[in-house]
């Protein structure tokens, strides 16, 4: 079956989390995605998360449907190849700190000129231009700037301090926002023939995600923290993190039917959070969970990230794929969660070893020949995977 994007070339110069997110899910729909990195990898194969036959899981987790072509960028005889590659390529994607691409020799300018239609991405933490965006960043520092740590932080009490959030949003947010703008741009392309530059910054994305929190201020004049905790609570509502036997789950009570269908099913006129709880106290948290969905209540089980691949309804919906690396062997990763009718997304292959498709890349694309990648790998400039 086609695939959205198989017709896309990507030269991905991306690490960590915030750019192999955002390359994955183009790769999952299709694109060839041709991760670049040195030939003693990149700093996302050491972490974050911990080490698995020598590379970290995060890595393994974000890399599927890539092909990987191992180069040092700072041999001139690698840097030929990289602009041959530019040339038949439709994206550049990066996330190295703003400048460093310029000082490499290979700034928007100098990508255009090899190639016009060339859409070039460059992602960072506070963006290429404006008075931070020499300064560092990670999520933790876009979900700091843009509220959401604050904000974390109150939703667990009206004094708590701000509270990290879980699960490096302030990266894979920004990476939707990346795969969702080189799309609009491949789509600009399609139309008028032209190419651009995209600069993506972590705290730009996350400032939007944070949109209502921030209209509700300027309308206001007022934190919409403060005057949510001034509004009279009520202690009834079935709302929140309710414990069962094995855990807890989450309760969204809001539904009127709902609510009505639980007090006839208590035998009441009225309702209480404690009634609740007493119900499905004994109960599991699937049992829990059943009950309350099957009286209208949006609720669910609060799982461990881990727990969730053992799901009937996650697994009926295809949302686990096995893949097999010859370096990490057979693991799980998510399949592709959009599903499409006539061009679906799938993962195909596990994330690639340092240089895995140098070979095939360089003499498929570039035309050079086995003694020509010999003698490249001699000088140091590439590095061909020898599994």
């Amino acid at each position: 079956m086609d695939k959205i994007l198989e017709d896309v070339r990507i030269l991905d110069f991306t690490h960590v989390w915030f750019g192999p997110y955002c390359t994955m899910m183009l790769g999952e729909l299709g694109a060839e995605v041709i991760l670049v990195e040195p030939p003693w990898g990149n700093i996302g194969r050491l972490g974050p998360g911990e080490l698995f036959k020598g590379t970290s899981t995060s890595f393994w987790s974000l890399n599927q449907n890539k092909k990987n072509v191992a180069l040092d960028l700072k041999n001139p005889e690698a840097m030929k190849l990289v602009k041959e590659l530019v040339k038949k390529s439709d994206v550049v994607i990066q996330n190295f700190a703003p400048g460093a691409w310029e000082r490499l020799g290979l700034g928007y300018d100098v990508l255009k000129e090899l190639n016009p239609r060339i859409i070039y991405a460059a992602l960072s933490g506070f963006g290429q231009t404006g008075p931070y965006s020499r300064y560092g960043s990670y999520a933790v520092v876009a979900e700091a700037i843009s509220g959401h740590t604050y904000a974390t932080g109150k939703g667990v009490s009206p004094d708590h301090p701000p509270v990290t959030m879980a699960g490096a949003l302030g990266d894979l947010g920004p990476a939707m926002y990346a795969a969702f703008a080189i799309v609009a741009a491949l789509r600009h392309r399609d139309r008028t023939g032209v190419g651009q530059m995209i600069d993506v910054a972590q705290i730009d994305t996350m400032v939007a995600f944070n949109c209502c929190a921030s209209v509700a201020y300027d309308m206001f004049k007022e934190s919409p923290i403060e005057r949510g905790l001034r509004r009279p609570k009520d202690p009834n509502r079935v709302w929140g993190i309710f414990q069962v036997k094995d855990g807890w789950i989450q309760i969204a009570g809001e539904r009127g039917k709902a609510i009505e269908n639980l007090k006839q099913e208590l035998g009441v006129e009225e309702l209480s959070r404690e009634m609740v709880e007493e119900r499905i106290k004994d109960k599991t948290r699937m049992e829990a969970f059943q009950w309350l969905a099957g009286l209208g209540f949006p609720c669910a089980p609060i799982y461990e990230a881990y727990e969730a691949m053992w799901d009937p309804h996650l697994k009926a919906r295809d949302m686990w794929v096995e893949v097999d690396s010859p370096v990490a062997g057979k693991y799980t990763v998510p399949n592709f969660p959009v599903k499409f009718s006539e061009t679906p997304g799938e993962v195909e292959s596990a994330s690639p070893a340092i240089g895995m498709h140098t070979r095939e890349v360089l003499k498929g694309l570039l035309g050079k020949s086995d003694a020509d990648l010999d003698a490249l790998e001699k000088t140091g400039a590439i590095s061909q995977w020898k599994g």
